[in-house]
């Protein structure tokens, strides 16, 4: 299949985007056509200092290099850089009625947290979403679940042109990570990890381990001695071995076992002595590739010849069929 996925250059990758989602990219790079895309258009929804968002884009190309995704096994490039993005979700604009996009949820709760104007582009942001997901032609999206209703959205797009303009779209599929795909805040457990929260309630992949101890042991846990995976009763407990599990690769009641009888003290020591174990290659390639920007420049070119390409003909196919005059 060909499988399209965006991530945005804004703050550094912490273990839920990783579990979440990378480590998904790291599979399915193995058996399909991928296309990995830095979305820096959709990170100016909100005001970014330029060189700040310059130096964030190509960190997040090298901390993507650095977890194993593979420029020989995918396109890896940064959405800016293809032009046809934008054009497309122009047209996709003059199509979306404004009641698919005042429904979406995430613009809602987006909207409340800004404490200041809610500017056109965040409404807009499952548009250009939708447009880098059709540009592609693309059968597959892996997303998280707060993603599935922009997905949803971008079906019913391929549709809409489809049956107005003739077959042109693949109405894509969502690929959702069971496990996983929802790592808890350190501090508030019931809550989702966000980078967007105070550093102690997130873990880099490429923190240091003294840092990542620390956040670790301070992290909020629950009452009562027993460490069972009981996510109502015990989110705190629970969120620190579902980290376990996926970054040993032992089932949960395995985990489950392993720290029977044993203290919450004890189950933090080992969860940073084993993620300081894991991230320590990812850690030491970030470092390489942090010294190589020649080589850093001339993975994204191949991967953007190999986007633009397709997105080429995509467009040309488009304007054709919406009766653009051609050059």
């Amino acid at each position: 299949m060909r499988i399209f996925s965006g991530i945005q250059p804004t703050g550094p990758m912490h273990i839920g985007n990783y579990l979440g989602a990378v480590s998904q990219w790291l599979e399915l790079q193995k058996q399909h056509e991928c296309f990995f895309c830095v979305v820096d258009l959709h990170a100016i929804t909100v005001p970014q200092n330029p060189k700040e968002l310059e130096l964030a884009t190509r960190n997040k190309v090298i901390e993507l290099l650095a977890t194993g995704i593979s420029p020989e096994k995918c396109a890896l490039f940064v959405q800016s850089q293809v032009p046809e993005h934008t054009e497309l979700a122009w047209i996709l604009n003059t199509m979306t009625p404004l009641g698919e996009l005042e429904r979406m949820t995430q613009f809602k709760d987006k909207a409340k947290k800004q404490k200041t104007e809610v500017f056109a582009g965040l409404f807009n942001y499952p548009v250009l979403m939708a447009s880098d997901i059709l540009l592609y032609k693309t059968q597959a999206v892996p997303v998280g679940q707060d993603q599935a209703q922009h997905l949803e959205l971008t079906r019913t797009l391929a549709k809409k042109f489809n049956s107005r303009f003739g077959e042109t779209f693949v109405e894509p599929k969502t690929i959702l990570k069971k496990e996983g795909a929802r790592i808890m805040s350190l501090k508030e457990p019931r809550k989702k990890m966000s980078k967007s929260d105070k550093p102690d309630s997130y873990l880099g992949i490429f923190e240091e381990p003294e840092s990542m101890k620390k956040k670790i042991m301070a992290a909020t846990t629950d009452t009562g001695k027993e460490i069972k995976f009981d996510e109502k009763k015990k989110p705190g407990i629970s969120n620190l071995l579902t980290i376990y599990s996926l970054f040993s690769k032992e089932p949960m009641q395995k985990a489950e076992k392993k720290f029977q009888k044993k203290d919450y003290a004890f189950l933090k020591k080992s969860l940073a002595a084993l993620l300081t174990q894991k991230l320590e290659p990812l850690r030491k390639k970030k470092r390489e590739l942090d010294s190589r920007e020649l080589y850093v420049k001339e993975i994204l070119r191949q991967g953007q010849n190999r986007a633009s390409s397709i997105a080429k003909a995509t467009m040309q196919d488009v304007r054709e069929k919406i009766g653009l005059l051609q050059s």
